[in-house]
């Protein structure tokens, strides 16, 4: 199983980084290109939105993203939408919200809480990317020594690493629910 190309090509790395906010208030559409723009290689259909105005509006009305100011939208704002960005493949917007509401991030007053939190989650994120190629060829690499005695077909051992994947990430996924459930 090849995987090594696969992994070069996911562009794992992406995230908005917060040296890549400008010092001026973007407008909702500046916003929408800024995430289209850091996030375009993760696109696996040209026309697939990364961002829309229709997601950013309901982040509002649910009380996941603290209101804009003049239609603006601050760096602390676009923070705050890009950490939603990356839990919401993963959880449910009744989840992200808990999470949130829980680490002050939908308080206006609190703004350095958002500034620490972000700067912490895209530090451990790199450190996870690099942890996780690494966890990933290595297990594809003991998928296919185990596989080697009794199955042959390429496409039998790859749709077995798909589920592999797909069960950590599972996994994953309900260890991050019940911490949510856990919270104070």
């Amino acid at each position: 199983m090849a995987l090594d190309d696969t992994l070069k090509d996911l562009k794992l790395d992406r995230h908005v980084q917060v040296e890549q906010l400008p010092d001026l208030d973007l407008y909702m559409d500046q916003v929408i290109q800024l995430f289209e723009l850091t996030f375009k290689e993760l696109k696996r259909e040209e026309k697939e939105k990364i961002m829309t105005k229709t997601m950013i509006n309901n982040y509002a009305k649910s009380g996941l993203l603290f209101p804009s100011k003049n239609k603006r939208y601050t760096k602390d704002h676009v923070m705050v939408i890009s950490l939603i960005y990356e839990m919401k493949g993963a959880l449910s917007l009744k989840d992200i919200k808990q999470t949130l509401d829980q680490a002050d991030l939908t308080d206006p007053e609190n703004l350095e809480s958002v500034r620490t939190l972000y700067r912490d989650y895209i530090s451990i994120a790199e450190q996870n990317t690099e942890a996780t190629k690494t966890r990933m060829k290595d297990q594809a690499d003991r998928l296919e020594h185990e596989l080697e005695a009794h199955i042959n077909d390429p496409y039998v051992k790859q749709v077995l690493l798909i589920l592999s994947f797909i069960h950590q990430s599972n996994l994953y996924r309900r260890a991050a629910e019940k911490l949510i459930d856990t919270l104070p």
